[in-house]
């Protein structure tokens, strides 16, 4: 390694060991590709980037493009993959696979949660969501929906890596039919045979920090817990835990379940989740492609408050106008 140089960056000093301008380049996460350098009030080519040697006391601008206008795009990322909407989708309970299509469309989702199901032998040329969602253009996140056992989860995926060669998933491993509440017992255990066997779980959990860390250590690359039962649309019932959540996790935290309405997304993004899960709030409503639309704008909302951070809480009124001068 080379010594460490003290430069100016962009308007900063800044010690660094970087042998070359590209090292540099590198250090800062950025792509030597997608930059543009000055170096000392001269423009450096970008094709000679990793050949530039760094120097001592060298005074360098980098810049890129970013949309004019406006603030930088919010973004998260799970297991190193970078998304900009941070509401995910499902794929079921649609009246056809068109409406469906409309509702991702209006929703802006990046991922949709499909489901692993036999194909139709009777009927080979039925047809398949892929006719409708493109999956080269669309993130899909295979779910275990359905499945009962961590052994019954394990098999369901390695079936959906072979069909499509994915490796970022959705596990749930449900404890009985009726409340649709996750075993977590199974759901621990199948995270562990997944996490080794190289797949990438996101998991549905119950609303517990000690269960959601676990999770973490498990080899969970997200945690996802339940607002309230699957499809009830009761919305977050339990605040105060998934705000535990959000504190301890490590992993990006995604409400999963329990939303009906556009100020249920709102509730978990201002409670600081990365994002949040959908289907039947969606696929139920008397226009899906309108409420798709609320949901966007709802997590985007909740999502800009928490960063604003709300204002405090008081027991009295505290007037907005000031009282002194009134006539």
């Amino acid at each position: 390694m080379s010594d460490s140089k003290s430069i100016t960056l962009n308007g900063d000093a800044r010690s660094t060991s970087a042998a070359t301008i590209a090292d540099l380049v590198r250090e800062l996460e950025l792509t030597p590709e997608k930059v543009a350098v000055e170096r000392n009030g001269e423009i450096v080519p970008r094709s000679t980037l990793e050949e530039a040697a760094l120097g001592d006391g060298d005074s360098l601008e980098i810049v890129h493009f970013v949309g004019g206008g406006g603030h930088q795009k919010d973004s998260w990322t799970v297991a190193g993959r970078t998304f900009t909407s941070r509401l995910i989708v499902g794929t079921g309970k649609y009246k056809d696979f068109e409406q469906n299509a409309a509702a991702l469309e209006a929703s802006g989702a990046e991922i949709v949660t499909v489901a692993v199901r036999r194909v139709n032998v009777s009927d080979p040329k039925a047809p398949m969501l892929t006719d409708y969602i493109d999956p080269k253009k669309v993130t899909y996140l295979p779910n275990t929906a359905g499945c009962f056992t961590a052994d019954e989860a394990i098999r369901t995926l390695r079936l959906a890596r072979e069909a499509g060669g994915w490796d970022l998933v959705k596990l749930e491993v449900l404890g009985e039919a009726r409340t649709l509440y996750p075993d977590m017992r199974e759901t621990l255990a199948a995270t562990e045979t997944l996490a080794k066997e190289g797949f990438l779980p996101m998991v549905y959990c119950v609303d517990d920090p000690i269960a959601a860390k676990q999770l973490e250590d498990a080899g969970a690359v997200a945690v996802m817990p339940l607002g309230a039962p699957i499809g009830s649309g009761l919305g977050i019932q339990n605040q105060v835990t998934i705000r535990l959540i959000v504190e301890g996790a490590n992993v990006p935290v995604l409400v999963d379940a329990g939303v009906g309405t556009a100020s249920d997304a709102a509730v978990g993004m201002e409670l600081g989740c990365d994002g949040i899960l959908m289907n039947t709030a969606i696929a139920e409503a008397k226009d899906p492609i309108r409420m798709a639309r609320a949901m966007k704008l709802a997590v985007e909302g909740g999502r800009e408050a928490y960063l604003a951070g709300r204002m405090g809480r008081r027991k009295y009124a505290d007037p907005s106008s000031p009282l002194a001068g009134l006539i």
